[in-house]
């Protein structure tokens, strides 16, 4: 039978720290909160108190239940307040040696019947645990911030944590209202350790100019669906917290050159630019602790609006191919007021696009989005044919043809020699390198890659591809095509996987290699991200609903280019796709889909 815990004690009052207070609080469990100084203790009590009020003015805490709360917390400098509670639980800055001390000292102070855990989020729970004379009583319970508010905790156990201590901390999750995910001790946990090469991946991006601040965290929201951009969330993590966190991750994790830290990452915290708490970060804020981005000297002059100014005018395009893909591009320009050329190879692929789009545009007349008149309105604006030549007074020329570099190359070629001058021509591969595309015709500078987001007419991402050869002039016109979409346009080099590929699918990997190397179940993986970090999915959710086969395709193509040892694809992966198991359309990958 699981131990009941009436009494528990923190120690730390940050942010954490007092949220986790709260946790306790609020679940009925008297809280002995402690901390080093009356004035550190006044602010925790302050961020507590902070806390609970804005819950009450939003409805989700009657007055009442919020003063019981209150009640239930008792406030200490020092840890000997601690001699007779039956758990603590340290929030403390992550700094191992600061960990070590506070440890000892809670074993002097503390009954030996009491448990003691770290909230760490990347420091050894096993390095914490030797500091005291009961390293079997010793645990990780890593939450999550906002911890009030997050469902996940992390329960990480040392090669001697009792399994009765382990046994207990997870019942008192469930009695938190808690998901918990049990591990063992591992630089980084499994959040940590699939979160941070991410961001630590993204961060190099900005570092070297490949993408602008902005575009990569718009990128990762609108490509992703993540609750926030990479580098927006580094400035709420904290710099400092989160160069910590790689530095720990690549010294205890196998020296990964992914989770080594940025130069830039260390080049800002030394300089006092830690985020949203000094104010200013990747982004410049409002004030020190407030969420407010202000303009600042690195925010790019040049909007949507402004880029229009060296755009050329675009009134007629042309869209090549016969997908799914190009019966959506068709469908977003038909609806912008674009006049359109639909081109496929044969009358009867035209028959199909037609048909496709006219189903599209009727379902969505069925739903209420859009007007009928609308929908004739822009049938009416598409023409239809089989043969290149109806391209040579367009404006623009989108390829959507199949993804082999042979075929793209003799299109282009083609287009070169039809197309009038002036002409932008797209190619809106997600894979291939857009400079060997124009570098088939004899106006590379009016090449670019457009690569829309499947399904195009909902996906609000555009990723605006740019060679060594592309002109500014073709760059402003592509994104000013894009903000005449109603899409938004990320400007980036030409690079394999751009940026959401290249950010996302090395994630995936190092989830499968996570799998792989059985630490953790694909389910209990999934439950971290999604509850711990506010991904919409899984990375193996993910990976079943996009397939393995284009992921194991697309990080072969990454670890190509970048010959980074951290992006090999993962041996599970491999075998997988070998053995025919790819996902959904085969009703078999991570999971078994046999019953949808």
């Amino acid at each position: 039978m699981a131990r009941e815990f009436s009494t528990v004690g923190v120690v730390g009052l940050g942010t954490m720290g007092a949220g986790i207070v709260e946790v306790f609080a609020r679940n009925g469990i008297d809280v002995v909160a402690v901390e080093i100084s009356a004035p550190a203790l006044e602010r925790g009590r302050a961020t507590l108190k902070g806390s609970t009020d804005r819950a009450v003015a939003k409805g989700k805490l009657a007055e009442a239940d919020r003063d019981a709360l209150h009640e239930r917390v008792h406030f200490a400098v020092g840890l000997d307040a601690l001699h007779s509670v039956d758990l603590v639980i340290e929030a403390v800055p992550e700094h191992l040696d600061l960990k070590q001390r506070i440890f000892a000292e809670l074993d002097r102070v503390c009954r030996p019947e009491t448990i003691l855990a770290t909230n760490t989020s990347s420091l050894s729970v096993t390095e914490i645990s030797v500091a005291t004379s009961r390293p079997n009583q010793v645990i990780g319970i890593h939450f999550f911030n906002p911890a009030p508010v997050m469902k996940l905790v992390e329960v990480v156990r040392t090669v001697v944590t009792a399994p009765e201590v382990v046994a207990d901390v997870e019942a008192l999750c469930a009695r938190l209202g808690k998901v918990d995910v049990t591990i063992n001790d591992r630089a980084g946990f499994i959040a940590n350790a699939l979160l941070f090469g991410y961001l630590n991946h993204a961060v190099g991006m900005f570092e070297s100019h490949y993408a602008t601040r902005e575009d990569i965290d718009a990128a990762m929201k609108l490509g992703c669906g993540l609750p926030m951009g990479p580098l927006a969330l580094m400035d709420l993590i904290g710099l400092d917290t989160a160069y910590e966190i790689l530095d720990t991750m690549y010294r205890r994790g196998g020296r990964d050159r992914r989770h080594a830290p940025v130069p830039l990452l260390k080049q800002m915290v030394t300089a006092g630019l830690l985020g949203r708490k000094s104010g200013r970060g990747f982004y410049t804020y409002e004030r020190p602790g407030s969420p407010v981005v202000v303009p600042d000297e690195t925010t790019p002059l040049a909007t949507d609006a402004a880029l229009a100014d060296g755009a050329r005018a675009i009134a007629k395009v042309g869209v090549v191919g016969s997908g799914t893909m190009a019966t959506g591009i068709i469908e977003v320009f038909a609806k912008a007021g674009y006049e359109v050329v639909s081109v496929t190879r044969g009358m009867e692929k035209s028959a199909k696009v037609c048909e496709a789009v006219k189903t599209s545009l009727n379902k969505g007349v069925v739903r209420g989005k859009l007007a009928e008149a609308d929908r004739d309105a822009a049938l009416g604006r598409i023409s239809w044919s089989a043969t290149l030549d109806h391209l040579a007074d367009v404006d623009l020329v989108v390829e959507a043809v199949v993804e082999e570099l042979s075929v793209k190359k003799a299109l282009f070629a083609s287009l070169d020699e039809i197309c009038k001058p002036g002409v932008l021509l797209a190619t809106t591969t997600s894979s291939l390198p857009v400079i060997d595309v124009a570098m088939a015709t004899q106006r590379p500078a009016d090449v670019v890659g457009l690569h829309f987001f499947n399904p195009a007419p909902v996906m609000p991402l555009v990723e605006v591809v740019r060679t060594i050869r592309t002109s500014p002039e073709a760059t402003a016109t592509a994104r000013a095509v894009c903000a005449a979409l109603g899409k938004t346009g990320v400007v980036c080099g030409d690079r394999s996987g751009f940026i959401v590929n290249a950010l996302l699918f090395p994630y995936l990997n190092d989830a499968v290699k996570m799998l792989e190397a059985s630490y953790s179940t694909a389910d209990d993986i999934d439950h971290a991200m999604k509850l711990g970090c506010g991904y919409p999915m899984g990375p193996f959710e993910l990976l079943d609903v996009v397939g393995l086969d284009v992921s194991l395709a697309i990080q072969r193509e990454l670890y190509l280019e970048l010959r980074e040892p951290g992006f090999a694809p993962a041996p599970l992966l491999e075998h997988l796709v070998t053995a025919g198991y790819l996902g959904r359309k085969t009703r078999r990958g991570f999971r078994d889909h046999s019953h949808r």
